[in-house]
């Protein structure tokens, strides 16, 4: 079975901060573009952050951007996405997600889905 395991979801305060995992099995990730992805109640799923596949090249959505950052490490067939400064609005089941597509991209161009990690920004 091919599958993604994101971890590191939580409740935290408005300015604290999350790192999420997104562990492989089944697969390595060493050549797959990785995306995140998130779901808040009611919304349509939006992209957060891509890193290419070479790692070389990453993207945020505006709305994270200076707060959120992606990176992988292949060793460990893991990606992670350190959040910060986290704000009510970032509230959302995050998703990892493993595409074959060398380019990095903040739609849905993805192969492989994890089953999501809730992540709660509240006082």
């Amino acid at each position: 079975q091919l599958q993604l395991v994101e971890s590191g979801g939580g409740l935290v305060q408005p300015g604290g901060s999350l790192r999420l995992s997104c562990a492989a099995s089944g697969f390595s990730l060493d050549y797959y573009t990785i995306g995140w992805f998130r779901q808040a109640p009611g919304k349509e799923r939006e992209g957060v952050s891509c890193i290419s596949r070479s790692g070389g090249g990453t993207n945020y959505r505006d709305s994270v951007k200076g707060r959120f950052t992606i990176s992988r490490d292949n060793a460990k067939n893991t990606v992670y996405l350190q959040m910060n400064s986290l704000k009510p609005e970032d509230t959302a089941v995050y998703y990892c997600a493993a595409g074959i597509q060398p380019m990095c991209v903040l739609s849905e161009w993805y192969n492989y889905w994890g089953q999501g990690t809730q992540v709660t920004v509240s006082s």
